[in-house]
């Protein structure tokens, strides 16, 4: 009698693996794979990056109208009186938007008629807007134990010669120390003037060597054409390194200011005769300081994002500029009112 079919003995089925050759090819084609993917990854976070810091620049256009429609004019760098004193001046223009950008209740523990104090809000707080999202120094700085946070946003002081404390003498920039500019000050066009541009946290700098001490003095092409002996007076760089920009309440042109004495990103080495840094910006006389000289001021837009410095026009438009725009044009676009209207930059 014929075996029944369940009484056949079971077929043997090996269970294949994947050998150490196939192994290694899956995991470099995973690797390229990877690689291919990552860039395309980094540029989106970038673009993401870059459009987060423009829309950060636009809201303090939207804030600088709204603060015009307010009071009839734009908000001042900081405030002096004649003997140099600020009185509670010094919070900065940043510090007076603060109920435009949404933050009323920060604005709330300004007092104007007294200086800010370090380790108390505002100044140890936070403001989202005013951080490039690109920025890796967000973070508190600590200044005798005491909070203050940092800054990416500075507003647009004219090219060299910033402030001058004996005869109130403006710049030649869109905000300066006691102005009260109107849209009608803006003589090239607010279209064709800056307003705000990208600065880096931390940024060292060298201060109040009362050099160049003439009014006049022309435009350098190199900071180290001031940096001798003179410039230590009052501290130098020792004291002060990589402090510049981290404190967004303070109106100086140092901490929440820039200046188009050179063109975006460029590096300007700075040293006082005993410290050296390899980049850095240049104060010569610290506004509303008992300056008995001009305030000149060479302080640089930089940039996280490649190759370009994210700018704020008057009329409340947003540019990237390249670092290589013409040094020339940059001024101009840093000048109110030197009869040069641009056309594409």
């Amino acid at each position: 009698m014929p075996a029944s079919p369940t009484d056949r003995p079971p077929v043997s089925r090996r269970q294949r693996g994947f050998t150490l050759i196939e192994l290694l090819v899956v995991i470099a084609i995973i690797a390229i794979l990877i690689a291919l993917l990552l860039p395309a990854v980094q540029q989106a976070r970038e673009a993401a990056r870059r459009s987060q810091c423009k829309n950060n620049l636009k809201q303090i256009g939207l804030a600088l109208h709204n603060y015009l429609s307010t009071y009839n004019v734009f908000p001042l760098a900081m405030a002096s009186d004649p003997t140099g004193a600020t009185n509670g001046g010094q919070w900065s223009a940043q510090a007076r938007i603060l109920p435009y950008i949404d933050q009323g209740a920060m604005y709330n523990n300004v007092n104007f008629s007294v200086n800010y104090a370090k380790g108390v809000s505002p100044a140890r707080d936070r403001v989202p807007v005013f951080l490039c999202p690109s920025e890796p120094n967000d973070k508190v700085r600590l200044d005798g134990g005491l909070e203050i946070y940092p800054i990416n946003y500075g507003f647009n002081g004219g090219t060299w010669e910033y402030w001058n404390e004996t005869n109130g003498k403006k710049g030649d920039g869109a905000f300066c120390v006691n102005s009260s500019f109107r849209p009608r000050d803006f003589v090239d066009g607010m279209t064709n003037t800056l307003a705000f541009g990208e600065v880096k946290t931390f940024t060292p700098y060298i201060r109040d060597g009362a050099n160049p001490s003439a009014a006049g003095t022309a435009v350098p092409t190199s900071i180290l054409s001031y940096s001798d002996g003179s410039l230590k007076t009052g501290g130098g760089i020792g004291a002060n390194s990589s402090s510049g920009h981290t404190e967004w309440v303070d109106g100086r042109i140092h901490q929440t200011g820039f200046t188009t004495t050179f063109t975006p990103n460029k590096i300007t080495p700075i040293t006082d005769g005993s410290t050296t840094e390899p980049d850095g910006d240049f104060n010569s006389c610290r506004e509303a300081n008992g300056c008995t000289t001009p305030t000149y001021a060479a302080v640089t837009t930089r940039s996280w994002h490649e190759g370009v410095v994210h700018v704020l026009l008057m009329d409340g438009s947003t540019r990237s500029a390249s670092e290589n725009i013409s040094l020339t044009i940059w001024r101009n676009l840093g000048a109110r009112a030197d009869n040069q209207v641009l056309g594409e930059w």
